[in-house]
């Protein structure tokens, strides 16, 4: 039986970006110098397979502090975390390592900034969002308002609309966040936003290629975890550019192939988080159905890399 045609559009960028490339190099070479067990408070990176594997390897996964012993290396994940957690962990004399993606470590400092420079901070992001606590987190309560939406900016009540600043989380939707900064500046024209934007560079380039090859596709894969925002935000840009069916697959498994049905081509991508290994197990269950050309739509060439801490750097 002959297999239907297929034109299969690869993304790329796509997958891994540094920050979820430092923050895994960072749990694997803590299990390398301490041995197992290490524990990570919240999952390393919004990704099933990659924290089962390190899982298998040694880590324990947390939720908080609390739930980790003293005599054993802590690691932070890499959203970032409020300034409270490594406070308490140098209170209790824990061993801890910071994955936090260094360009969240940046926000984090630009808010620290503008707080001492007596500016009030809008964060927008996510709410419950671990990276959006994590940011919050860094100054007092009540110093960070948290927008979602444009609608929010409307209601947001402000200290002084003169002392204002911005920061955004670092994998939103670039479009969405456009619009909200918009009327942030509508409606505070003093505010002082970010020097360079906070929207991550991987972030960016991965909606910039969905956005190139979501009006070639009749259907479009994402593949990333359903907690991840960036791969998310990917699902909803390629419907916005153009491409009907756009949805969210953790891996192969999860394809619903009856909503498929007689597609001709098909656009595959995948969030910041996903191995390359479950993009290519996607490929393939496509190779297995179809005759399948494929073509790789490229929008940028990525080569940015992030040192681990200088504790795992030194031998043990």
């Amino acid at each position: 039986m002959t297999k239907p045609p297929l034109s299969l559009y690869l993304a790329a960028p796509r997958g891994f970006c540094a920050g979820v490339d430092r923050a895994i190099k960072i749990v694997e070479m803590a299990l390398e110098k301490w041995g197992a067990p290490v524990y990570v408070r919240h999952e390393i990176v919004h990704n099933k397979y990659v924290v089962d594997g390190l899982r298998d390897k040694g880590a324990v996964f947390v939720e908080e502090l609390d739930d980790c012993p003293d005599d054993r290396p802590v690691i932070f994940s890499a959203h970032g975390v409020p300034k409270a957690v490594p406070a308490a962990a140098a209170k209790r004399e824990m061993i801890y390592v910071d994955a936090t993606c260094p360009l969240v470590s940046k926000v984090h400092i630009e808010a620290a900034r503008h707080h001492d420079n007596g500016l009030q901070m809008v964060m927008i992001g996510h709410e419950g969002h671990p990276e959006t606590v994590g940011t919050m987190g860094q100054l007092p309560d009540g110093e960070v308002l948290l927008v979602e939406t444009v609608e929010d900016v409307a209601h947001v009540n402000v200290r002084d609309p003169d002392k204002l600043a911005f920061v955004t989380q670092t994998t939103l939707s670039v479009d969405d966040t456009i619009d909200i900064v918009a009327a942030l500046k509508a409606r505070f024209p003093s505010i002082v936003g970010p020097h360079k934007e906070d929207i991550c560079y991987a972030t960016t380039n991965r909606q910039e290629a969905v956005k190139a090859m979501a009006p070639k596709c009749d259907a479009m894969l994402v593949v990333g975890a359903p907690n991840s925002s960036n791969s998310k935000r990917l699902v909803e840009v390629g419907s916005k550019a153009g491409c009907s069916y756009s949805q969210l697959v953790q891996r192969a498994a999860d394809i619903d192939w009856r909503a498929l049905d007689g597609i001709s081509s098909i656009g595959i991508t995948a969030g910041a988080s996903a191995p390359e290994e479950l993009i290519n197990e996607v490929i393939d269950a496509f190779r297995d159905r179809f005759d399948v050309t494929m073509e790789i739509v490229e929008t940028a060439v990525e080569n940015v890399e992030f040192k681990v801490p200088r504790v795992l750097r030194e031998t043990a």
